[in-house]
Parts: structure tokens; C-alpha cells; sequence
């Protein structure tokens, strides 16, 4: 099992570091401010992804009939139905938005963006469809070789436009080649069908993913709108870059957990076994979480200096922070792919609800104060309840929990805590140590995880 979840794990890890690379050069090779206006990119792709959250892909893996040929081409022409729309919606939204962000300028470049959910939407569905059995490289390859051909394309395109067009091109050509190779690695031919049936079912099973996918366009961008909007596009590059560098591996790490486990989990029908997978999904995403921010303490001001230098000196008190968010966002992973399972696809909007009833009380801070610290410790508190109602419906509704979940939970709280002491103690070295032992208190707590990475078969 561990060859497994090693493949998808570097599979999936290869293209966010691409991706991640190729953020990293663009700060490198723009102007900060012009990096700003790149960043607000990331928010116009955002509603892209939240458009297209009805949850297809995990249907054609969860769902019973998901190898039958007519109800592949069923998804594919409601993906495709679906893209079309998310195009215009953003091309509508496109001068709304640069007016909002006070860049003008830019619509014409949103408005080009709407191409992207259109090409996205042409995306082959036998990249997931095999994954029910356990075939990844598929899927794998349709995302590190365009993630290496953005990258690739960065010098060319900076040599002829050195602004925020460098981002935009990238994004476009990595959209494009993300559909081609998706049908080069096909197995299918490839057919689009529009079945009212099928799209009423896939509505019934993706409405609280997609109310979810809007929660979390505002829990990751309603921030970016806010800092871009009240504190400037310098602003804005430095906050986007430490949620760059913070949420690449939480989304590596739980992209490559819904892979592996989604289709264990769905065929897991001895009640003692689905448990017993659960509390592994639990503690996986528990233990990354600690590890995500005991390495930002460790590296990160090392790493701001090495890979963008000078100029983003400001991101280095704030990637702590920021790390502790996407942790305790992480620890919401195992519970919501563990109800994804069974079929509780309302569980993720439900915990994300509270981060979401926060943000007025933060953009009303940022507008009174300023100050991006407050906007990052209530970012903490809304996680951190939506945490709490993530464990509390999982064990209500499918009674999972106990203490292999819960020590495991206490010794990587325990990290982070130490590690933000670390930050108002910088001349002291045993804040760090402790967390490191705390990390390895954590590890010896996830007794299920070590078993099931070792496992055979």
C-alpha cells in the first residue's frame, strides 16, 4: 500500500511544485505590485473551480455504475454543459471584478480567462473513472505535464511582456494542454451525452459540494479581495505568496488522500474496516498538519530569502500564521473524505459555515485597523470551529472517533503551540525542540497509519 500512496503522493506532488515553481519565478522575474495584480488571477480561476464543484470526478469513482461507458459520456457532456456556463459567468463578472480590485485595466484579461473553465470542461473523465481501479498514472500525468509546460514557457513569455501577462499566458497554455493529455492517456474513445436523468442525480450528489466550493472561494479568496482591495497589491503579493507557499502542500496532501482512500473507503462494506480506514484518513491529514507548520517555523524565513529574495523580507512573521491555518484547515480533511465516502457529501459545507460567518467581523478589522495579524487569528478561530463541527458530525453520524484520533490531534496542537511561542521567543532554542518532540509524540499516537502505510496488498 505504502507504493501506492507513494505514487500519488509524488504524482500529485510533482505538479503543485511545479505550479509552485512557477509562482516563485514569476515573483522573481515582475515587479512586486505587478505580482499583486498576477495573484488576482488566482481569485478569477478560483470561481472557475467553484463553478465546477458538483463533485463529477468523485462521482464516476464513487458511484456503482461509474464504469458503465453511457454514464462516463453522461458526465462528460454535463462537464462540458457546465464549463460553458462557467465561462460566461466569468466573462460577465469580468469588469465587475477589475473594477472592485481598482485595477481597470486588467478586465480584458479576466474576460480572456473565461476560456479556462471551457477548456477544462473538455478534460477526459477515464482519468478518474480508473482510478476505481487503482490505475493513477493517468490522472497523475494530466497534471504534472502541464504544470512542467507552464513552467517551461515562463522565460519566453517574460522576455516578451516582463508584467502580470507573463501569469495570465501561463495559465491559459496549462488549461489548453491539461485537456490534450488528458486524451492521450485515455482508454475510452471519447463521447458527450446530455441524460436528464444522469444530471439530475449528479445534482442531487454535488449541490452540497458545489455550496461548498463556494464556502471555500470565500474562506481562500474573500481574504485576497480584502487585502487587495483595503491594503494594496504589494499587500496582496506578500499575503498570496505565504498562502501560496502554505496551502501548495495542504492541497498536495489532500488531493493525494481523496485519490487513495475515496475508493478504499467506498468499497469498504465491513463496518470494522471502514473504521478502521477512517481513523487513517483522520490521522494522516492530522499528522501532515504538524509537520506543514513545525517546517514553516523551521525554514521558512530561510527559504523567503533563498527563493524570492529582498523584496518579500515583510512575508517572513506571517508564514507561521498562515501555516497554522492551512494546518487546522487539514484537520476538516479527514472527516470530510471519510463522509464523502458514504455518501455525506453536506458534512464539508456544514464545517466550513463558521470560518465563513467571520469574515465581515475581518474585513471589518482590516478596514478599522489595518493591521493583517487580526485578520489572520480570526482566520484561526474560524478554522479552528469548523474543525470542531467537522469531528462532531463524523462521530455523531457515523460514530468514529476516540482516542488513536484524539492523541494524535493533541500532540500536533502541541506543535503548533510551540512553534508560535518560538515566534515571540526567537533568541530561545528549546520552543522548537520541544515541537520536535511533540511531532515525534504525534507519529508514535498514529499507530493506524504507520500499520496501514506498511501494509501489503
Amino acid at each position: 500500500m505504502l507504493r501506492s500512496a507513494l505514487l500519488i503522493l509524488s504524482g500529485n506532488a510533482t505538479a503543485s511544485l511545479l505550479l509552485l515553481l512557477r509562482n516563485l519565478l514569476v515573483a522573481r522575474l515582475i515587479p512586486v505590485a505587478d505580482y499583486g495584480v498576477a495573484a488576482t488571477f488566482a481569485v478569477a480561476m478560483a470561481v472557475v473551480e467553484m463553478a465546477s464543484a458538483l463533485g463529477l470526478q468523485q462521482q464516476i469513482v464513487q458511484a456503482k455504475d461509474g464504469d458503465d461507458p453511457h454514464f462516463q459520456s453522461a458526465l462528460q457532456g454535463f462537464q462540458v454543459l457546465r464549463g460553458v456556463l462557467s465561462g460566461l459567468v466569468l466573462l460577465l463578472i469580468a469588469g465587475p471584478m477589475a473594477d472592485f480590485m481598482g485595477i481597470p485595466q486588467v478586465a480584458w484579461a479576466y474576460q480572456l480567462l473565461a476560456l479556462v473553465p471551457v477548456l477544462t470542461a473538455l478534460t477526459h473523465f477515464d482519468i478518474h473513472r480508473l482510478n476505481r481501479q487503482m490505475v493513477f498514472w493517468p490522472l497523475l500525468l494530466t497534471g504534472a505535464v502541464p504544470a512542467l509546460i507552464a513552467v517551461l514557457v515562463l522565460w519566453p513569455l517574460a522576455y516578451w511582456f516582463g508584467d502580470w501577462r507573463v501569469m495570465l499566458y501561463s495559465i491559459l497554455i496549462q488549461s489548453a494542454f491539461a485537456a490534450v493529455v488528458s486524451h492521450l492517456v485515455a482508454q475510452r474513445p471519447y463521447r458527450l451525452v446530455l441524460d436528464a436523468a444522469i444530471m439530475r442525480a449528479s445534482l442531487r450528489f454535488g449541490w452540497p459540494l458545489l455550496a461548498n466550493a463556494v464556502l471555500l472561494f470565500l474562506v481562500f479568496n474573500a481574504e485576497r479581495l480584502i487585502v487587495g482591495r483595503e491594503l494594496g497589491m504589494v499587500m496582496l503579493a506578500m499575503f498570496s505568496m505565504g498562502l501560496t507557499l502554505t496551502l501548495t502542500p495542504t492541497l498536495v496532501l489532500a488531493k493525494s488522500a481523496t485519490n487513495l482512500f475515496l475508493p478504499l473507503l467506498t468499497r469498504a462494506t465491513d463496518p470494522q474496516r471502514f473504521r478502521q480506514l477512517a481513523i487513517v484518513v483522520f490521522q494522516l491529514h492530522i499528522l501532515f498538519a504538524g509537520f506543514l507548520v513545525f517546517g514553516m517555523a523551521v525554514l521558512g524565513e530561510w527559504a523567503i530569502h533563498l527563493l524570492l529574495g529582498a523584496k518579500y523580507a515583510g512575508l517572513a512573521p506571517l508564514l507561521v500564521w498562515l501555516a497554522i491555518v492551512q494546518g487546522v484547515r487539514l484537520f476538516k480533511g479527514g472527516p470530510s473524505t471519510v463522509a464523502l465516502a458514504r455518501g455525506q457529501t453536506e458534512n464539508a459545507m456544514v464545517a466550513n459555515l463558521l470560518r465563513i460567518a467571520l469574515l465581515p467581523v475581518a474585513w471589518w478589522v482590516i478596514v478599522q485597523d489595518g493591521d493583517i495579524m487580526l485578520l489572520l487569528y480570526l482566520a484561526i478561530l474560524g478554522e479552528s470551529l469548523g474543525a470542531l463541527v467537522a469531528f462532531g458530525l463524523v462521530w455523531w453520524r457515523l460514530g468514529i472517533g476516540g482516542k488513536d484520533i484524539y492523541l494524535t490531534l493533541a500532540a500536533t496542537l502541541a506543535v503548533m503551540g510551540l512553534s508560535v511561542i518560538d515566534l515571540f521567543a526567537p533568541q530561545a532554542n528549546w520552543p522548537l525542540w520541544a515541537a520536535a518532540a511533540a511531532l515525534a509524540l504525534s507519529i508514535v499516537f498514529a499507530a493506524q497509519l504507520r500499520q496501514f502505510s506498511f501494509r501489503k496488498g
